[in-house]
């Protein structure tokens, strides 16, 4: 039986000019006579096999480091951009020498000063665990195969990750496509464990938009377990649950997500506190680093900016009022995956350091947020220029000579890496506050990624005027688009599936 919410299947080579274009490749844009979504080749199927078929292009990206780099030299991996922090840490983080992490001291001459694991909990027992599926062997031979361990294990969660985003919009299961093909994903999916709490993040936004809060809560807490961002999705819940007055849904699911996290945490924290706290404690201690702004600042201000903890809290705390104010005050609620891509690339936009792998915090987000193949490819554009930028910098600085990207030419990299995220958002920012742009809407969808909140009305706002729920799929609201009345067009022509109302500017109908 249908879901009473369900819409027909939005075909992005009928509403994407970018992805109409690109789909000439493959014999062009989906038209009247094109098979149904439910065969063989439906659409988690075929973005499964490119998401794979991706992940082993960013693996074998990596093939100079994996027969030398990260054991022989210290500029092969800078100067072929294939480091990754898995196979140095497993000798250097005691998993080479059976040491249990947060509970057994790391020895000075393994760690370089580094006691305990500097990762959360749940990333820990993710690296234990890849630690035991290595055979023994020589140290190098231990250290590659530890990963492809993990390189293995980090492909299910980057399969995870797209096929949730494929599934949270019921009627737009092709936008899992955009996390498939993004190049920084393939880049960086092995330089780190990041992939573990993007999995949990996306699998708790599956659980939320299917009116499941607790379970949602729950997968929460573990993600925040293996990361610390993910808590921060529970702001944009807290903001919309309070416009829309479903407090008993956010009680819920902060109260499972706390619950899960103390269920993972305690059993270290307890008997093991000082190894535990390690990453909150390397986290407040450490000192500016890559791919910030701070960097920039403290390399043309020549300062050591030992304040940047605060200034970084109080430009935090001003941008996550700027977002509640719109998430309060917006002509309508925004969406969800709006102001979760908003709150975490607020965080990575003040952080005092920029590792290349966050951009795989923000690569789900950015699709449900804004699922438009331009922009998208515009942004990833800008991030792949800084992870070629990080590296030729490194080598900069750590090679001979000093060939790679000096200091100027690195500040550009980061600027473009910031400049990108900020076009992103200021996207986003406006599509909340003109929903007539939001692709997502234009069939009259309220927030089909929201659970109890899709179609809820307002009972709290910093406006006066209340909408009317959206009761039915055939009820187009009037910040969206009509019905398309006429028939689907002829697979050579481009067109927007829905058309724009009559009073839209020309700037809108270039960009559709």
């Amino acid at each position: 039986m249908a879901h009473p919410n369900q819409r027909a299947v939005v075909h992005p080579t009928a509403q994407d000019e970018v992805a109409a274009a690109g789909s000439e490749l493959i014999g062009g844009p989906s038209g009247r006579r094109a098979g149904s979504a439910s065969g063989w080749w439906n659409p988690l199927r075929v973005i499964a096999l490119v998401l794979i078929g991706m992940f082993a292009l960013g693996m074998a990206q990596k093939a100079p480091c994996y027969q030398e780099g990260w054991f022989f030299g210290a500029t092969t991996q800078y100067s072929h951009a294939c480091y990754s922090d898995i196979p140095h840490l497993y000798g250097s983080r005691g998993f080479a020498d059976g040491i249990v992490p947060y509970y057994e001291r790391i020895p000075d001459a393994l760690s370089d000063g580094m006691e305990y694991l500097e990762y959360p909990v749940l990333t820990g027992l993710f690296m234990q665990v890849a630690s035991w599926l290595t055979p023994s062997g020589g140290a190098q031979y231990e250290a590659q195969i530890y990963w492809m361990v993990n390189a293995g294990l980090l492909l299910i969660c980057a399969l995870l990750i797209a096929l949730c985003v494929s599934r949270i919009h019921r009627n737009r299961p092709w936008d899992g496509l955009l996390v498939a093909v993004a190049p920084a994903l393939a880049l960086n999916a092995t330089i780190n464990w990041d992939l573990l709490a993007g999995a949990l993040t996306c699998a708790a936004l599956l659980m939320w938009s299917r009116s499941r809060p607790v379970l949602a809560g729950v997968l929460i807490g573990l993600a925040t377990a293996a990361k610390l961002y993910p808590v921060l999705l529970l702001g944009p819940l807290l903001l919309l649950c309070w416009r829309a007055g479903r407090w008993r849904a956010f009680g819920a699911a902060t109260a499972a997500a706390v619950g899960s996290w103390l269920a993972v945490n305690l059993p270290v924290m307890l008997p093991a506190f000082e190894g535990w706290s390690k990453f909150y404690t390397f986290s407040q201690e450490r000192s500016v680093d890559v791919g910030s702004v701070w960097l920039i600042i403290a390399q043309r201000g020549d300062t050591g900016l030992e304040s940047v903890n605060d200034y970084a809290i109080v430009v935090m705390v001003l941008g996550c009022v700027g977002i509640a104010a719109l998430a309060l005050a917006a002509p309508r609620r925004p969406r969800l995956a709006q102001l979760a891509f908003l709150v975490v690339a607020l965080f990575i936009l003040t952080n005092k350091v920029y590792s290349p792998q966050y951009v795989l915090w923000l690569i789900p987000l950015a699709v449900l947020a804004r699922p438009r193949w331009r922009d998208f490819l515009i942004w990833q554009a800008c991030e792949v220029l800084y992870f070629l930028g990080i590296w030729m910098y490194l080598l900069y600085r750590h090679g001979e000579e000093h060939q790679g990207l000096s200091i100027g030419g690195y500040q550009f990299a980061i600027a473009l890496h910031l400049l990108g995220t900020l076009y992103l958002c200021v996207l986003v920012v406006r599509d909340t506050l003109r929903p007539e742009y939001d692709i997502v809407r234009r069939d009259g969808s309220d927030d089909p990624g929201g659970g109890v909140l899709d179609g809820a009305p307002d009972a709290f706002g910093l406006r006066r005027r209340r909408e009317a729920p959206v009761s039915a799929p055939s009820a187009y609201v009037a910040w969206g688009s009509k019905p398309a009345a006429a028939p689907a067009p002829h697979p050579t022509t481009f067109r927007p599936e829905h058309p724009w109302p009559a009073d839209s500017s020309d700037d809108v109908s270039r960009e559709t």
